[in-house]
């Protein structure tokens, strides 16, 4: 049979470096469960808004879903049939017709320091170490919060654009002494090398909500996709990811808000951690959480949290899954209890007048049946 007889199946993504990697390695997964002539596996690129608009930082962009809206109105109308995101950016709210139908097993989820060239070269490798006033450059609201809570003897900065033009404004423009990326990131572009250290002590730094992880969104009801992917699936990925999903959704987090987690799992237990912080940093609320699944296995769950932060039903069909779930909603009930709610109602407020201030008019919004996607994660590399 020619490659032109075979199932078709589109995949989605965005056009950057990075994104396509991704999309050809969940490819290179599905051939490998499914065979290498089983489907015809066809590529689908394009621009997003947050591609798109490059000279302001993600949180004043005003958009909730910058890296899906253009994807998602494709997988809408049948021109795709999935679409593979860094699940940190993919929506805890997802229009209806919308679900995750795969989280592929979760590489590192820790923010990585990467030093200048000449500062590499001289033996730098922790913030620590920079001098006063070094600019280190991140895309995230939740890294400036934290890392200027813990060095602020630096100046952070935004920085936009995808990794390789990140690291030409980093090494050739030297437009910062230091940049702020997810570690899965640069060790899928083969970068590993330029990974100067690791931010894994949670008391310095929490990760985004579903950082380091793949997630394939697809169609509700489309059982030859949700079919295809189901073997893909990474439990302890899937449970901790839900939990921490299920808590930035309670919370209505996103880009305009500084939310971190740490989560760990044993086959027993599961464990997270979720912080949330004024944009400057100066003040933090946080908790941690823990359920033992081999005493709670039974149930005990409420139903307000089984909503699963848009999970494919039949991936979270077990009561492990319900109960991480839970988890993430306790979790977030406490920090609101400890009064995060204040520090996420004046952090919102702050970057819509910010928003409303801006020289240049909104986006257009893309829309699908008039529903407007909400919970946006970090989208940031």
């Amino acid at each position: 049979m020619s490659k032109g007889d075979l199932p078709s199946v589109k995949v989605g993504t965005r056009k950057s470096q990075l994104a396509m990697i991704q999309t050809n390695h969940v490819i290179d997964r599905l051939k490998s469960h499914h065979g290498e002539d089983a489907f015809n596996f066809e590529v689908v690129s394009m621009e997003t808004i947050g591609d798109k608009i490059l000279d302001k930082s993600l949180a004043k962009i005003g958009e909730k879903n910058l890296f899906t809206k253009e994807l998602e109105t494709a997988l809408h109308v049948g021109e795709i049939d999935m679409i593979v995101h860094s699940l940190k950016d993919l929506p805890t709210t997802l229009a209806p017709d919308f679900e995750i139908g795969a989280i592929l097993p979760r590489e590192s989820p820790f923010d990585a320091v990467v030093m200048r060239k000449d500062h590499q070269e001289a033996g730098l490798t922790r913030l620590e170490e920079l001098p006063a006033n070094s600019r280190v450059g991140t895309s995230s609201l939740r890294r400036v919060a934290q890392l200027t809570r813990k060095y602020p003897h630096l100046v952070l900065e935004s920085i936009r654009g995808n990794l390789n033009t990140r690291f030409r404004k980093l090494d050739e423009e030297k437009q910062f002494d230091a940049i702020i990326l997810a570690e899965a990131g640069v060790v899928r572009m083969g970068w590993a090398d330029r990974v100067s250290s690791i931010l894994a002590d949670p008391s310095t730094c929490l990760y985004a909500v579903g950082q380091g992880a793949l997630a394939v969104e697809t169609r509700v009801g489309d059982s030859r996709t949700l079919d295809l992917l189901r073997p893909l699936c990474h439990e302890e990925t899937v449970l901790r990811c839900l939990a921490e999903r299920c808590f930035l959704k309670k919370l209505e987090g996103g880009c305009s808000t500084p939310v971190g987690v740490f989560s760990s799992f044993s086959p027993s237990n599961l464990t997270i951690t979720g912080r949330v912080l004024s944009l400057d940093g100066t003040e933090e609320v946080s908790s941690s959480k823990c359920i033992d699944f081999t005493e709670d296995e039974s149930g005990g769950y409420s139903g307000e949290a089984i909503d699963l932060a848009c999970l494919n039903g039949d991936i979270a069909d077990s009561p492990r899954m319900k109960l991480s779930a839970q988890l993430g909603f306790d979790l977030a009930l406490s920090v609101l209890d400890k009064g995060a709610g204040r520090l996420l109602k004046e952090s919102k407020a702050t970057i819509a007048q910010q928003i409303a201030e801006s020289p240049q008019s909104k986006p257009p919004s893309l829309s699908l049946n008039g529903h407007s996607n909400g919970g946006s994660l970090e989208v940031s590399a």
